[in-house]
């Protein structure tokens, strides 16, 4: 049984194998060969950047297919190197195509770099004399410069310096970073050194002059040829030239010789300023009543030291009760509405006594507008008549009562109805019961005037139309004007120093054109209050540039014959209110400001730098110096500045000693030569200079010898006397920088 079994496996496996081999079809069988795929080992550049006009090989190595590498469709073999010349950076592609099938690709990027190129290769200057030095510049692209000899790198259009002792040709050299370099040369010649150029001499005679005047220069010079600036003046040696600079000029004489380096000497015209004095033509009278100040009820005016400060800086006239005060006080009870305080010892009695009276001042009161005795209403024309009724009383005459202070601003207390308004203001002085008919009924002698706002004011809140109004609905003697040019943050020096003088000027012309116009045109303008700021006076109100505004503001309602005049104030407001403007923009050591010129001394602790009692602030020494010209019976001169008439200023009067000027240099850091002309006189028997300047001011320090004083000795120290003698005429000073000038010619 087993053997049959096997036998039958064996025939059924035999069976099995030849239908396998036969297949379905039965019978015999055939099959297709496969074609093998395209394939790529390899596709190189024998060298992948080139420079442009440069070839390079591409070889690819592939199998089972034709080769085409493009751009350029170019037919490939395998292992054969085929060449190519591309001008720009470029990538090819070998593409190999079976006979069947799917194309195979690889690709390799040539990199093209352009052609070095060099646009100029120049020596500066071409000829040399031995000693001297030249540059050498180039303009190249696409390389590496060198120039040689000296295998100096070289940069683009930056040059070289070389020093060649002989004439030598050098060569730049670009090399690109593959392919030729290129070249460029440039020729420098040096020629053997000869006599070097000399100066002698190089003088402006004469070295000073006025503006329109001539100077000539001179040099006195060998071995070269001389050219003078500014201006490029030829000039030969010995041979003076004409220059007439309208400035301060330095003239630079260059000599430059055939070969070698030049040389120079400079020589300086400095043009001075000239002031004319016409003495031929007297202007205005001149009133020593310019020279006041203003003091108010708050402060002891009993004080001993008041009086020998207010002698010192000369001065003549008081306003009294103080400012905005005026309008809340009662003078009878020394007392004010508002809370306002009076000192216990400044009655009107201790005021004539103890100040008017004892130092022989001019006295203007201002009437209370803005308040009745019971404070309930607007001010009382009786109460005005009464206070100058009692001065006749006292035994002193009321110069001037201004009715009210400063009515037209809205700040100003006013009981009235209507308040700050003009209308109201006018009715209030005008008719048989008004100030004006009260006043001059009580003090006949006594001038009655009205607030002015010369149209266009400093402050905001300002009523409108008050001048127009009040002008032509009240009578009047005189009319008093304010004037603070600047307000409290925007403090400025250039412009207080500079400019904000002359606008005290311009206020003063507006108010007299007013004036005209309701056919008052002579009335006299007093000048009530003035300061540099209008409130909160920080740093600038002690310092040397309040102190310049001071004295020129003096000079300049002495020229536009303002007949009275009282700053703000004497004694009595010192402050150091945080956020006063004690600014470094502004010019100063301190760190106090006061409206009072004089310091409180050492009881006012807000001022603790301004000396003892009387100490004079930098305004009071304007005012001391100002006095040599405020002399009453005296006449205005006209005191022509031409040359720089920014930085420098000019006022002049008669004197009984002869001629009194003084003289302004605005200039901070730069001294200001000026020449003073007295026309129809050549000579002085006598000349006396005054001079109080940032120096001094500078000097100041602190009474207790802090810096810029360390030794404390000079503070607060007075202005400098010089007697310089007899003099001819005309007269040269310097100014020093920031300075006030008395120049009393005998």
């Amino acid at each position: 049984m087993k053997r049959l079994l096997i036998f039958a496996t064996w025939v059924v496996a035999l069976s099995l194998t030849l239908a396998n081999l036969i297949g379905c079809g039965g019978g015999s069988s055939s099959s297709t060969p496969t074609t093998p795929p395209a394939s790529i080992t390899s596709f190189t550049a024998s060298v992948a950047t080139i420079t442009a006009g440069q070839s390079t090989t591409l070889t690819g190595v592939f199998s089972n297919g034709t080769g085409v590498i493009t751009p350029g469709s170019v037919a490939a073999t395998s292992g054969t190197p085929v060449t190519v010349t591309p001008t720009a950076t470029t990538t090819y592609t070998l593409t190999v195509t079976p006979s069947s099938g799917a194309a195979v690709t690889a690709s390799v990027t040539i990199t093209v770099n352009p052609l070095p190129t060099i646009t100029s290769f120049v020596a500066s200057p071409a000829t040399i004399t031995a000693g001297q030095s030249a540059t050498l510049t180039g303009v190249f692209a696409n390389g590496t410069g060198v120039i040689t000899p000296g295998n100096i790198a070289a940069t683009t259009g930056t040059a070289v310096t070389v020093s060649p002792t002989t004439t030598t040709t050098y060569t730049l050299t670009v090399t690109p970073a593959s392919g030729a370099a290129i070249t460029a040369t440039a020729i420098i010649t040096v020629n053997p050194a000869g006599p070097p150029a000399t100066i002698t001499s190089f003088v402006a005679s004469p070295t000073t002059i006025t503006a329109g005047n001539t100077a000539t220069l001179t040099g006195v010079f060998a071995n070269g040829t001389g050219v003078v600036t500014p201006g490029n003046l030829d000039v030969t040696s010995g041979t003076g030239v004409t220059v007439s600079p309208t400035t301060t000029t330095t003239y630079t004489l260059t000599v430059t010789p055939a070969s070698g380096t030049a040389v120079t000497a400079m020589a300086t015209v400095t043009v001075a300023s000239s002031v004319t004095v016409d003495l031929s033509t007297p202007g205005p009278a001149i009133t020593d009543q310019l020279l006041g100040l203003n003091m108010a009820v708050w402060y002891d005016v009993t004080t001993p030291g008041i009086i020998p400060a207010f002698q010192a800086a000369g001065i003549k006239a008081v306003r009294w009760p103080g400012g905005s005060t005026s309008d809340v006080y009662h003078w009878s009870t020394n007392t004010g509405c508002d809370g306002a305080y009076a000192d216990g010892n400044s009655t009107f009695s201790n005021f004539v006594t103890d100040l008017a009276d004892a130092a022989n001042l001019d006295v203007a009161l201002t009437a209370n507008y803005g308040s009745n005795t019971a404070c309930n209403g607007g001010g009382e024309a009786s109460e005005a008549a009464a206070w100058a009724a009692q001065a006749l009383t006292d035994g002193i005459t009321v110069s001037h009562m201004t009715v009210g202070n400063e009515e037209y601003g809205h700040w100003e207390y006013d009981l009235h109805t209507a308040t700050n308004d003009p209308t109201t203001y006018a009715a209030a002085v005008a008719g048989s019961s008004g100030y004006y008919a009260q006043i001059k009924a009580a003090s006949p002698n006594t001038l009655v005037g009205v607030d002015v706002d010369a149209g266009a004011p400093s402050y905001d809140d300002v009523t409108a139309n008050w001048d127009p109004t009040v002008l032509a609905g009240a009578p009047f003697d005189f009319v008093e004007y304010h004037y603070y040019p600047q307000n409290p943050g925007s403090e400025n020096d250039t412009f207080l120093v500079q400019q904000a003088p002359q606008g005290l000027t311009t206020a003063i012309n507006t108010v007299k054109a007013e004036l005209a116009a309701v056919g008052k045109p002579n009335t006299p303008i007093y000048v009530g209050e003035m300061g540099s700021v209008s409130s909160a006076p920080g740093k600038q109100s002690w310092s040397i540039t309040q102190g310049l505004f001071a004295g020129q503001v003096l000079g300049e309602m002495m020229n536009d014959g303002v007949s009275r005049a009282t700053w703000w104030i004497g004694f009595g407001n010192c402050n150091t209110t945080p956020g006063w403007n004690d600014s470094t923009s502004l010019y100063g050591w301190q760190d106090f400001g006061a409206y009072n010129v004089f310091s409180d001394g050492p009881s006012d602790t807000d001022c603790p730098g301004g000396g003892p009692m009387g100490t004079m602030s930098p305004t009071a020494r304007a005012f001391q110096l100002f006095s040599n010209l405020a002399v009453s019976g005296q006449n205005v001169l006209n005191a022509a500045v031409t040359g720089d008439t920014t930085d420098v200023r000019a006022y002049a009067a008669t004197n009984p000693g002869g001629t009194a000027l003084m003289l302004f240099n605005l200039n901070e850091t730069t001294p200001q030569q000026v020449v003073i002309t007295l026309s129809g006189q050549s000579s002085a028997s006598g000349v006396t200079l005054i001079t109080y300047d940032k120096a001094i001011y500078d000097l100041s320090g602190s009474p207790t010898g802090t810096p810029p004083d360390p030794s404390g000795t000079s503070t607060w120290a007075p202005p400098a006397t010089t007697n310089m003698g007899a003099q001819t005429l005309p007269l040269t000073l310097t100014l020093s920088p920031w300075s006030m000038n008395v120049v009393m010619i005998q």
